[in-house]
This record gives structure tokens, sequence and C-alpha cells, in this order.
């Protein structure tokens, strides 16, 4: 079974901080042990990527993660981001209570447009899922989150990479100062704790988790197993499913999908 299903999943860490004076929200983290974490899930589940969707995805997973740590702890988010040059999705998800995030690329069957398109939702308990559509241009994920941002969020955020696996975001608040923070550099970032006041607002775990497992799937398998086992699994006895939202691989025996159908008839009875 994919690691997904195993408690206990590694996790670091990323410190929030306000910029007293610029009126900022900064985070900065080494995203290293994160891609530790997601290259045990391609190597567990023989995912094989495209090396350009492959960093494409691990720069956006950082913005991501850096998007969740700034958000309430009461949400979740899922991000969906179609480029056309490469042509290929990405998609992104996580729960800010609990610190997940996960991620993967989709390069088959991806509609051509006219243009690239940024969507994200945001679901805060019972309320009606917030939906955010935006344009943007470029194959840069950094420059599309930050579109996102200056259309969507209606306040600014700049996202910048330090180096392969460290990145930052800056993000605006009420009455910030415009001008340092359009002119903020990659130097400006290294050295901000000594050249501004830089207070620690809260510490959040990061984690690669999707929460995907065997009954999950069998749950979204049931109702077209009901309908017509022979339409599911074709004549085999064995299929393969892949999580829409991680890519992990499943494998699923008739067997299996008759005891657990019989068990939701007993439970019924």
């Amino acid at each position: 079974m994919p690691e997904a299903e195993l408690p206990n999943e590694p996790a670091f860490t990323i410190v929030s901080s306000f910029v007293r004076e610029r009126n900022v929200l900064f985070a900065m983290a080494n995203f290293s042990d994160l891609y530790v974490e997601y290259y045990l899930h391609l190597k567990d589940n023989k995912i094989g990527m495209d090396p350009r969707a492959d960093d494409l995805l691990k720069t956006t997973l950082a913005a991501f993660s850096l998007h969740c740590v700034s958000r309430p702890r009461n949400e979740v988010l899922a991000w969906t981001i179609n480029f056309q040059d490469p042509l290929l999705n990405l998609f992104l998800g996580g729960d800010t209570e609990i610190g997940s995030v996960v991620g993967r690329a989709f390069t088959e069957n991806v509609k051509e447009a006219e243009e690239n398109v940024f969507y994200q939702e945001v679901a805060k308990g019972n309320k009606p899922i917030h939906r955010s559509v935006v344009p943007f241009e470029g194959n840069d994920p950094l420059a599309a989150v930050e579109a996102f941002y200056a259309m969507s969020e209606q306040r600014p955020a700049r996202f910048f990479r330090l180096d392969t696996e460290t990145f930052a975001i800056v993000s605006a608040h009420p009455d910030y100062d415009e001008e340092w923070f359009r002119d903020l550099t990659v130097d400006d970032l290294r050295v901000l704790s000594v050249t501004e006041h830089v207070n620690p607002l809260e510490t959040r775990i990061v984690k690669w988790e999707c929460g995907c497992n065997q009954k999950r799937i069998l749950e979204a398998l049931e109702p077209v197993w009901r309908q017509s086992p022979d339409e599911l699994f074709l004549g085999e006895e064995l299929i393969e499913v892949n999580c829409p939202r991680c890519s992990g691989k499943y494998r699923i025996s008739k067997e299996t999908m008759e005891a657990y159908d019989e068990g939701l008839k007993d439970k019924v009875e």
C-alpha cells in the first residue's frame, strides 16, 4: 500500500514572521525534507515523472506550502494550474489544520486552450466552497501564484527562489511599504532578520500526506461496481487504480470488491 496510509508521517516546520514598519508577512523554508517524502512516494508507487513536470511540481509544491502556512488553520485548499507550454496540469491539495500537502502532475489528456489558467478552491467547515479562476502568462509557477494573489487574494504577494530547494513568501498587509515591497531582492531576504524588525508569529508543520487509502478507493469504486462489475473490471480479475490527488497506486481484485460490497449490505441489514 502507498506510504500515505502509514501513521506519523515525517514533517518539517515553517516559521511565519511579521516585518514591523513594512507591514508584511514573511516565511522562508528549505523544502529538502518535503521533497524527500515526495520522492519516496514516487518510488513506493513506481511513478515516473517527466523532468520538466517534476521541476514545475516541486516549485509549485513549495509555493503552495508557503501559501498554506499563511492562511487560517481551518481551511482545506486545492490548486489546479493549467499550463499550455508545456501542456500539463498541476494539482496541489492541503489542509491547514493538520499541515498536510500533496501534489501531482497530469501530462496526458490535458485540454489545449488559448491561455493558462489558475484555479483555487477553499473549503471552510460547512460553508460553501469558494472558487477563484485567474488567467496568467508564461510558464513560471511562482509568477502564476503572484498573478493569482494580485487578482484573487486582493493583496499582493511575492515568491522567491533563494536556491534550488529554498523558497520564501512576502505577502502584503494593510498599509504595507509598497516601494520596499516592490524592490525586494533575493539578497535582501537573506539578511532580512538583520536589516529589519522581524517578529516570529507562529510555527507550523508541513508534511506530505494525501489521506488516501484502500477503503476510500473502494468507496469511490462502489457505485460503478453496483451498476456493472463487468464494466469496472473489463474481464480482468485485478485492476490498478490511481488516487486522483497523489497518483498513489492501488491494486483492487474482484474478491476485494465483493467482500467490501457484502460488508456494506450486512451493515444495511
